[in-house]
């Protein structure tokens, strides 16, 4: 539910629109835009720490209380962990809303056919260490290639540190349909699914959203906005050449190609444009307007260098996209050419040009 705050500048009494929640478990609730961390990790330019921290407080303050990272994240965890210490005060007092935290748990391509029980349980303890908590609020798990049939034996496992009190919310990350059933088949309790999930990836629909309806297991999108791809700064902009301003452009710019091509891509745009003028917002505020609306989704990951989109972000919560406004992105969706397959498949494939961008081995002590 968005929640109306009043505050008073001068004699002029201003309203603002505090972020929408869910509940995304029973008893659990989050904000539904939540601050990515990947941006944080290297690889999208240098941080300031000191900026970070600052920034992380602007976003809580504004209701975007809930942040999703990775062991794999080089320093977000510690980065998040310094942020709760550095006001600890302020979270005791209330003055400051408590904050959520989703990690990932993704063991290195390495050792995926000899992993033990004893090494997820450091990484988990390490997480725990570098967060500065007692418990972990979700932990997601991501297992890169299933000829390695440990991934259900590791559930299990981490199913039990969730018994043990270490875990409260055991979720998943780009697993796909058949291996979502095979967890929820062996006992694993599923609080949430992290999916990339766009105008221009929509492969969840194929056959996950069924599942997830059926089990009750919201996702957690990324990839809403591509990147930055699905905003105004490039509608009517030539397609950009490599190499790219960072890894999400890289990333996302195959997405495009996957959807239909640079030209479709403008033709999306323009659609996007023409609903957010409706509204007198972004292309961005659309794209994740659209997304948020669709069955079983619970929030959208905005991957967040600074605040500068802080405001575009608060804006989420003052409208709605009408039938006719999904009917017209609907109809550019239609003439995409994918991505197909099953969710996550062409990522999967190290030898494709997916698959082949990524780093397989970043969790080593």
């Amino acid at each position: 539910m968005t929640k109306l705050i009043t505050t008073r500048a001068g004699d002029k009494l201003i309203l603002k629109l505090f972020m929408e929640r869910i509940e995304l478990q029973p008893g659990y609730s989050i904000s539904r835009v939540i601050k990515g961390g990947w941006h944080l990790a290297g690889g999208h330019g240098s941080i300031s720490e000191e900026q970070a921290l600052e920034d992380m407080l602007h976003f809580v303050k504004a209701g975007i209380t809930t942040f999703d990272c990775a062991d794999i994240y080089t320093g977000v965890e510690e980065l998040i962990g310094k942020f709760r210490k550095k006001y600890q005060d302020e979270f005791c007092s209330g003055e400051l809303p408590p904050i959520q935290v989703h990690t990932k748990y993704v063991p290195d391509y390495g050792a995926l056919a000899t992993l033990t029980n004893e090494q997820t349980t450091g990484i988990i303890d390490r997480s725990l260490k570098r967060l500065g908590v007692e418990q972990l609020d979700l932990v997601q798990f991501a297992w890169w290639d299933y000829q390695f049939p440990k991934y259900l034996e590791t559930a299990l496992h981490l199913s039990e540190l969730q018994k043990a009190g270490k875990i409260r919310f055991l979720g998943i990350t780009n697993f796909d349909a058949q291996r979502i059933q095979e967890m929820i088949d062996a006992g694993v309790n599923i609080a949430s699914n992290q999916v990339q999930y766009s105008v221009l990836d929509q492969r969840v629909e194929n056959n996950m959203t069924a599942i997830a309806k059926k089990h009750y297991i919201p996702y957690l999108c990324y990839g809403t906005v591509a990147g930055g791809f699905l905003s105004d700064r490039y509608l009517e902009a030539p397609d950009p050449l490599p190499p790219f301003e960072n890894r999400s452009l890289t990333k996302y710019r195959l997405i495009i190609d996957e959807f239909g091509g640079y030209e479709l891509f403008q033709k999306a745009l323009e659609t996007l444009r023409d609903v957010a003028n409706r509204y007198e917002v972004g292309i961005a505020e659309v794209a994740c307007k659209y997304i948020l609306q669709k069955p079983m989704v619970g929030g959208i990951i905005i991957g967040a260098r600074n605040r500068n989109h802080l405001e575009s972000l608060q804006r989420l919560n003052g409208f709605s996209l009408d039938e006719k406004d999904l009917s017209k992105i609907e109809t550019i969706v239609t003439q995409s050419r994918g991505p197909n397959g099953p969710f996550y498949e062409l990522e999967r494939d190290k030898t494709g040009k997916h698959g082949s961008i990524m780093k397989y081995n970043l969790n080593e002590d």
